[in-house]
């Protein structure tokens, strides 16, 4: 080899093992995204139903405090999608799951959940009510638990999906949710 090549030689060789290794090296380890939301109740796909039109990863923030008085069980989540113009996420709907002393019944013009539910849907809102036992198992003395979305995002007058894909998408959130937590404290029926 003529030594006039030997000094490029040696820095291509160089190159290359800083590409190997770099290639090789892990990246910062970012967490992969959870799977499931909100205490266990939704699939990041079904969160991802409620949108509010502006797009954006989905994260929930989780919260768990007992309730007031007799009543023992209050989870909360807020499921949120990240927003490119900002470092704060928006928040795009609540999901409660709560005991309850009476059974509230359907909202005015609201629609049944659907065979084996007990709950109605509205555009913003729906509500599941889970099966006997499922208030005991959860650690509560109320005869009822229910999963309730607050979806301010789908409310007609915003006119963002139209009422049937809104309560569509509702019903689909409640009853995933009262599902999944169904399963997870083992109260089916």
């Amino acid at each position: 080899m003529d030594k006039k090549w030997l000094p490029l030689t040696l820095v291509l060789g160089a190159a290359g093992v800083a590409v190997v290794t770099a290639s090789l090296w892990p990246d910062e380890a970012r967490p992969p995204l959870p799977q499931t939301l909100c205490h266990g109740a939704l699939s990041r796909q079904t969160a991802e139903l409620i949108d509010d039109g502006k797009g954006g990863e989905v994260s929930a923030e989780e919260w768990d405090s007992p309730s007031g008085g007799e009543l023992k069980v209050f989870k909360g989540c807020g499921v949120m999608r990240a927003d490119a113009g900002s470092d704060y996420p928006r928040g795009v709907f609540n999901l409660i799951i709560a005991d309850e002393r009476h059974d509230s019944g359907p909202r005015k013009d609201s629609v049944p959940l659907g065979p084996g539910f007990k709950g109605w849907a509205l555009p913003e809102e729906a509500e599941a009510t889970l099966p006997a036992g499922c208030a005991a198992r959860m650690g509560s003395t109320a005869p009822y638990m229910t999963v309730t979305l607050k979806a301010p995002s789908q409310e007609e007058e915003k006119g963002l999906v139209d009422r049937s894909t809104a309560l569509r998408n509702s019903a689909a959130v409640v009853r995933e949710a009262a599902v999944n937590l169904a399963k997870k404290y083992g109260c089916t029926e």
